[in-house]
């Protein structure tokens, strides 16, 4: 899709009126000096109805099934995935105000300044609590339990750790404002969060009404943000479970599909949605553009992928070029596709040779401009894997 219609279409989605039938997010309670929104299950039965959302349906449909193909035919896929994951824990973290980026997020600890570790260490934790969650779908469903595991290794030793993480919330929280007196929304209230949570787990599992698993996802989404079950975080778990979502339903076969980088290019049309759903009742504008985003992201996930399988063709013709180093030039290369950030220890220690050849090996993948130094420094140099790096900023 060009940038053009995608532009169409997020105009369309704020002018159009229509509503899901019958549709009623809930209703504002009294708490003594603040009223709660109180959200309405969402495990019922729901009617497809607006022929333009059938349309933004069918196309997302067909774009994710591309996305899919590309697990299976392309060699060593899960090397890119770790980069697609890394740039969605920065995306997604960048949406809470933290910003690391790509290349600081593929540093070691050590090298970050220390005024940066925190976000740093968010955007770990982001990766973290992925692959964990991805891992654990295995032996567990989609659920309230693996979303608050999620969420404990999500805060676990940074911002926020001392707020119940792996915990539903047991006191009232806020979104904007200085304090609950001005806030721009106010969740409901702690004391209803466990059968919230249940009858969202109900409607993800339902089999007996139909209803399109990627409509399904964003309205579960949207109810997620809405209920706001944790003190922090609630955010990063709640885009965490749209590809946990689609993974554990077998839509997609690999985690492939991340929306946080739209959603953040896009926050004001993000935020702005999901309220117009709890103010005006108006699901269809946000499941708009929910299907939007993932044309969009899928679209730019196969171009990515696409655009891997030319560069690993360039840098194997560059290989060749050296000879007999060229075993150990490919050793090299086959690391830094799982993590583009290399020096001499690593160089030597991965092609198993010592320090003066890794020298010399390091200098022949910089001439043929496989690697960039990034430090600046004489000493204790470091190397990114730019063309690579670039594909996924």
């Amino acid at each position: 899709m060009l940038k053009s219609e995608i532009t169409v279409l997020l105009f369309l989605i704020l002018e159009e009126k229509a509503k899901l039938k019958s549709f009623n997010a809930g209703r504002y309670v009294q708490q003594n000096n603040y009223k709660s929104f109180q959200p309405n299950f969402i495990n019922r039965e729901w009617e497809l109805e607006n022929m333009e959302l059938q349309h933004l349906l069918g196309k997302a449909d067909r774009e994710l099934g591309r996305l899919d193909m590309y697990s299976d035919y392309i060699p060593n896929i899960d090397l890119f995935i770790r980069m697609h994951v890394l740039k969605e824990a920065t995306q997604s973290s960048k949406i809470e105000g933290t910003q690391t980026n790509m290349e600081d997020a593929l540093l070691d600890r050590e090298d970050i300044a220390p005024e940066k570790r925190d976000d740093w260490e968010e955007v770990q934790n982001y990766v973290e609590a992925m692959n964990d969650a991805i891992e654990k779908l295995n032996t567990l469903p989609f659920s309230g339990r693996l979303a608050r595991e999620t969420h404990k290794i999500l805060l676990q030793g940074v911002r926020g750790e001392h707020k119940q993480p792996g915990e539903f919330r047991q006191s009232q929280n806020w979104i904007g404002g200085a304090s609950i007196d001005d806030a721009v929304f106010i969740p409901p209230i702690h004391a209803t969060i466990g059968e919230l949570i249940g009858d969202m787990e109900k409607f993800a599992h339902n089999d007996a009404h139909f209803f399109p698993e990627l409509l399904k996802i964003a309205l579960i989404h949207y109810q997620f943000e809405t209920i706001h079950p944790f003190l922090d975080g609630n955010g990063r778990v709640g885009r965490l479970l749209i590809t946990l979502y689609l993974v554990s339903k077998g839509i997609l076969k690999k985690p492939v599909l991340y929306l946080s980088d739209f959603f953040e290019r896009n926050r004001t049309l993000y935020y702005d949605n999901l309220m117009v759903v709890r103010e005006k009742n108006d699901l269809l504008q946000w499941l708009k553009f929910f299907l939007v985003g993932v044309i969009e992201t899928a679209q730019s996930s196969i171009d990515t992928f696409d655009k891997t399988l030319q560069l690993q063709r360039e840098v194997d013709e560059k290989i060749q070029s050296l000879g007999r180093r060229a075993a150990n030039a490919q050793k090299v290369v086959h690391y830094l596709y799982q993590r583009p950030v290399i020096n001499v220890a690593i160089v030597a220690r991965v092609a198993e040779i010592s320090s003066t050849p890794a020298y010399k090996l390091i200098a022949d993948l910089e001439r043929l401009e496989i690697i960039k130094e990034m430090t600046g420094a004489k000493r204790g140099r470091t190397y990114l894997f730019t063309s690579y790096v670039n594909l996924f900023t």
